[in-house]
């Protein structure tokens, strides 16, 4: 190798994967009695890379539940939207600030207390009643939250994804004794944390948030539970209907705007009592609470029941809600 004298402070460099850079200077490298070149290999310590099975992450999940969630008692301010479906059409909404007392993952809902709530016009025909409130549904069909049984379901990996500064999986199983039932769980692979549920019953979602200390509670939920209800001759030809079941349905929404875990700050008195339906509990309506409260972004979810029921008479939800509810 001919190297011009300009060149003498230059460089030498000689690299190859997996060893270690070569360099020196060329004089110096010319001056050496031995100009033998070798490399040293290039030893890199990578952290041990745990592959799972499906059924293992979603074991590991349940398991550190308690580690992974808030697992004390705690407040949660709630914002509680349902829409009463008939024959496929939303024909009554409840919309209610509620303050629920959350005892952690391996129990139902405590005291609930509804601090403010408005209700929009009642089209409804068939009034189907739910006598208790939704809120306790939500922890209640919770399916992580009841005891989940991982070896009912047949698990299987469909995708990664990231949320909250995790890398996550999101795992699917599918009920053996009824296929068409599936339960979606996208758990963290650093903490076994589960950042969100999705399953067939109900179509419910279910998305979980940290809160300062990382320990994850629920953000945000949706399900729309459907059935049928029993109706008269008259109401059956008013209605066109074929026989006289007609299709009814809930649906529901919640945003938790917030967390309290100091027992001391809780604010909480229980006015709601079990066997009466959200819709018939009378709470006076503040309309400059409604006005001067910054509510969530409407979710594709809550446009839906809103535009549907405005179609019926073509009045806006927000307009029902000043004309029906009194001071």
């Amino acid at each position: 190798m001919t190297v011009p004298t300009a060149n003498l402070a230059d460089t030498l460099v000689v690299s190859s994967i997996g060893f270690k850079t070569f360099k020196i200077k060329i004089q110096d490298f010319l001056d050496q009695q031995n100009k033998t070149i070798i490399l040293k290999e290039n030893v890199t310590d990578l952290e041990d890379v745990v592959i799972l099975k499906p059924s293992e992450y979603v074991k590991l999940a349940l398991k550190n539940l308690k580690n992974t969630t808030v697992k004390s008692t705690h407040q949660l301010k709630i914002l509680y939207r349902r829409a009463s479906v008939e024959n496929h059409k939303p024909r009554f909404v409840v919309e209610q600030y509620i303050d629920v007392i959350d005892r952690g993952p391996s129990s139902n809902q405590g005291d609930i207390y509804i601090t403010e709530s408005r209700k929009s016009a009642d089209y409804r025909f068939v009034h189907k009643k739910q006598h208790q409130h939704p809120v306790q549904l939500m922890a209640y069909q919770n399916p992580v939250r009841k005891g989940l049984r991982i070896e009912n379901y047949i698990w299987k990996k469909t995708g990664d994804t990231f949320y909250e500064n995790e890398d996550m999986v999101i795992l699917e199983g599918t009920l053996k004794k009824y296929p068409k039932n599936w339960l979606r769980l996208y758990i963290g692979i650093d903490t076994y944390g589960v950042y969100k549920i999705e399953t067939s019953t109900r179509d419910a979602i279910y998305i979980y948030k940290k809160n300062k200390d990382g320990k994850l509670y629920l953000s945000y939920h949706n399900r729309d539970w459907k059935g049928t209800s029993n109706i008269n001759n008259n109401l059956q030809a008013r209605l066109g209907l074929r026989d006289n079941k007609v299709p009814v349905a809930y649906r529901n929404e919640a945003y938790v705007q917030q967390i309290e875990t100091d027992r001391k700050k809780f604010k909480i008195r229980k006015n709601f009592i079990i066997g009466k339906d959200l819709g018939d509990i009378e709470i006076p309506y503040h309309p400059d609470f409604w006005e001067n409260t910054s509510l969530p972004p409407d979710t594709k979810f809550y446009k839906k029941i809103k535009d549907e029921l405005k179609s019926i008479y073509g009045i806006p939800l927000e307009t029902q809600y000043k004309l029906v509810n009194k001071k």
